[in-house]
């Protein structure tokens, strides 16, 4: 089986400085109506998504914290493909002021130049992750997740 589906990013593609114009809104329901699968692909953790584009529900599916979650908006149910941080990353990370830090189900995330503090608590403990950068933000997942395996997943999904 396969399915007709339109991926898009959600910041720089669909929004821009974060907002989601009229006519974009108004091509995705044209879009949708056509019969096609929308699916969002963003390093946004879900909860923030929802606070700036509360209208996710016109997406089938939603891969956020770049490809460790899909979020089916019409069932609410959320699949984390990915473990959570480990504690110890994160409390030391906290010891060490990093400002501003998220933690998402599986995603720890900052801004640029926190990535040389980041680096160096992730040798010290030895933890196989993956620093992701874009656009000044500093990504941090587990090997091997990232928008492509997420994206894989939310098809499969569809199917």
């Amino acid at each position: 089986m396969y399915a007709l589906a339109l991926a898009t990013d959600y910041d720089g593609t669909l929004a821009e400085n974060g907002i989601v114009s009229d006519a974009t809104r108004a091509a995705l329901e044209r879009l949708k109506e056509t019969g096609r699968k929308l699916i969002m692909v963003t390093g946004r953790e879900l909860a923030d998504l929802e606070s700036v584009f509360p209208e996710l529900g016109i997406f089938d599916k939603v891969v956020a914290e770049n490809g460790a979650l899909v979020y089916t908006p019409a069932s609410k149910e959320e699949r984390i493909l990915a473990p959570a941080p480990p504690t110890e990353f994160v409390d030391r990370l906290m010891m060490r002021k990093i400002a501003p830090l998220s933690i998402g189900r599986s995603v720890v995330a900052t801004r640029e130049p926190n990535e040389t503090i980041v680096l160096e608590v992730i040798k010290d403990l030895g933890l196989e992750l993956e620093i992701i950068f874009n656009k000044g933000a500093v990504m941090v997942l587990p090997s091997g997740v990232n928008k492509a395996t997420g994206l894989a997943a939310a098809l499969e999904d569809l199917e």
